[in-house]
């Protein structure tokens, strides 16, 4: 099996001491390994620094009181070896150290200079071997106080596993963090490499390098990870795509609800972008009032009239319909949230975004108690998420706020910003680190609910829907380049699609 088949697993700080366990208990040497992780460091390093003749300066190690440390100090013996100009510094007297640390640190041939009495005024590198990913409280006194002169120093910094100061589950940091040009992790990486603002930390995605040190992907199976990179890997064995005897009506029949002046352009975003993704007919429900408008806007949209709440229970109603997407222009209140609850009731697959989450907000019941099986995406960012679910914060921890949404609400969330997440009810997790900048503009988050609708249309099971649509908005986004406008993602589409 190829191993791009496990690209997108992240192992959290505890399932990461799981594999390294797993190694030990199946025969691979655990001083095998942290000789492989500081050489694998060293290397890296020097493929950003060049020759020793290259390197005008010193490098600094930072050596930590456990098995990091240990990886600095391994670093540390093959720089001096290959003619680099080397000072170890460790946070703690040598004879201290316990374990595989202990003995890397008798390799060492080299003084260890005490914490304090570290001159960074010569580097030209620096190590950061002080703390991994174990870390969960704020670094403190003489350690921070380096840190921070390592980070205004004008030298290049690595960070072996994770900057010392960050938390490698939450991607937060605790205090005074390590700021990273590169992080070399090993195995796999863990959610706080992927996470902003502990993707920059890191010196973000293509300056964190994952090298392997002799764990073998067998651990996973014990392990059953359940949080993802959001790459095509996590959900590509999913995707639809058309065969020989494929019709429109095999690919989806995807019912928008339309909504009111000013935001007629919001439905129109949505149905395109359905369109572009694969769905075989899309069908915009337009109020009367707007009605010939929208039919004079959309060429390759049916657009079909409602006068009322029944009207648009009727056209759902028609079997070949099997996903509804309500929000975008729809309107706030509770003629909205009624609606959304009537559809659910009756069975549909829905995606809820924008106008729809506000409207539910609060009546979170009227979906909770439906009988129906059909699944429900819900999109929201930041602010709509407060709103939904106010119990639930989301400040210090995103990751396991949003699983905690999922899991109460029994849907799956789609919680949007720098870092979008999506999270299903069963604890599955995944985290995109594609989606650039500039994608902070209006109406982008409509073409992503259409997507995700024509996605789901077409068949995805809504955790894999969600995660595609969100990485397919963020491929199309990077295509567009700065100064893109919603409109440019749908025209973008067919680009990036698998």
């Amino acid at each position: 099996m190829s191993e791009s088949v496990y690209d997108h697993i992240l192992l959290t700080p505890t399932e990461a001491r799981q594999a390294d366990a797993w190694a030990s208990s199946n025969g691979v040497d655990s001083l095998a390994l942290m000789e492989a992780a500081g050489r694998s460091v060293a290397e890296i390093l020097v493929s950003y620094i060049g020759t020793p003749a290259q390197c005008d300066g010193t490098i600094i190690v930072l050596c930590g009181p456990g098995n990091n440390g240990g990886d600095g100090y391994v670093a540390a013996r093959y720089l001096d070896s290959w003619g680099y100009a080397v000072e170890l510094v460790s946070a703690v007297s040598p004879d201290s150290l316990k374990g595989d640390a202990a003995v890397m640190a008798e390799r060492w041939a080299g003084q260890a200079t005490e914490l304090g009495r570290v001159d960074l005024a010569d580097a030209s590198a620096i190590i950061d071997a002080l703390f991994g990913t174990g870390l969960v409280r704020p670094l403190e006194g003489s350690i921070a106080n380096l840190v921070e002169k390592s980070n205004a120093h004008e030298a290049f910094r690595l960070a072996v596993d994770v900057p010392s100061g960050l938390d490698a589950f939450t991607g937060m940091p605790l205090g005074a963090c390590f700021q990273a040009d590169a992080t070399v992790t090993f195995f796999k990486r863990k959610p706080g490499h992927v996470i902003a603002p502990g993707r920059f930390l890191c010196g973000g995605a293509e300056h964190t390098h994952v090298v392997d040190i002799g764990i073998t992907n067998g651990s996973l199976a014990e392990i059953k990870p359940q949080i993802f990179e959001n790459l095509p890997s996590l959900w590509g064995p999913l995707f639809p795509f058309a065969g020989p005897e494929t019709h429109k009506y095999t690919r989806g029949h995807l019912l928008v609800l339309g909504g009111k002046e000013p935001t007629l352009g919001a439905c129109r975003l949505a149905c395109m972008s359905a369109l572009r993704a694969g769905a075989g007919l899309v069908t915009l429900a337009a109020p009367a009032e707007t009605y010939a408008i929208q039919a004079t806007a959309l060429t390759d949209v049916m657009v079909r009239r409602f006068d009322s709440a029944f009207g648009f229970l009727g056209m759902a109603a028609d079997p070949r319909i099997n996903v509804v997407l309500m929000g975008p222009g729809a309107g706030v209140g509770q003629d909205t949230a009624d609606l959304i609850g009537d559809v659910a009731s009756r069975g549909h697959s829905l995606v809820l975004d924008a106008d729809a989450l506000s409207s539910i907000a609060g009546k979170f019941d009227q979906l909770q108690q439906r009988e129906a099986a059909g699944e429900i995406i819900l999109t929201p960012h930041a602010g709509e998420f407060a709103r939904l679910f106010p119990d639930i914060d989301i400040e210090t921890d995103r990751l396991e706020g949003v699983r905690r949404a999922a899991a109460v609400s029994g849907m799956t969330v789609v919680l949007k910003g720098v870092s979008t997440m999506v999270a299903a009810p069963d604890g599955r997790l995944s985290v995109a680190a594609n989606a650039p900048a500039w994608l902070s503009v209006g109406g982008t988050g409509d073409v992503l609910a259409g997507i995700v609708a024509a996605l789901m249309a077409q068949g995805m099971p809504a955790f894999e829907a969600a995660s595609a649509g969100v990485w397919l908005h963020g491929e199309a986004g990077m295509r567009a380049g700065r100064g893109l406008i919603a409109s440019d993602l749908i025209d973008l589409l067919p680009s990036v699609l698998p």
